[in-house]
């Protein structure tokens, strides 16, 4: 049983999705693990990953869309709002969606099926760096 420790460094653009899945793929190819798991935790409370389909960017602007109605930026509405309005809206999209995710590695690959891929979503209007660490446990 082996283990391996690493960090994405992903630059955003503000309120998007961004597709990781090879970068996540490359650093469990490279940690030579076979068999195992890959556990994925983005380090902030205003952006989140998620699996979801990667062929049609209409998914993409739909779950854009659903979660600014659930969680909507309008002055007055929310207490927290030190970094601006989009600041309670953006916890409350990560809150709604996941900051871990745990994911099967078989033959050296991550296990997603065919139209699935891991994206880091962010909350926030303007873009950030964001980390992201990858835990890989696993072996031979």
């Amino acid at each position: 049983m082996r283990q391996c420790f690493d960090e994405l460094k992903i630059h955003t653009r503000g309120h998007s999705m961004h597709l990781i899945t090879q970068a996540v793929g490359e650093t469990v190819q490279h940690s030579g693990i076979q068999q195992g798991i890959c556990q994925l935790s983005c380090l902030h409370t205003s952006a989140s990953l998620i699996v979801q389909e990667n062929a049609s960017l209409d998914v993409q602007t739909d779950l854009l869309a659903f979660l600014d109605h659930l969680a909507p930026m309008e002055a007055g509405r929310y207490t927290h709002d030190l970094e601006g309005l989009d600041d309670m809206p953006a916890h409350l999209k990560t809150m709604l969606t996941q900051t871990h995710l745990s994911l099967s590695i078989r033959h050296g690959q991550l296990v997603l099926g065919q139209w699935q891929g891991i994206f880091l979503w962010e909350h926030r209007q303007q873009g950030s760096y964001r980390r992201i660490q990858v835990h890989i446990i696993g072996g031979d």
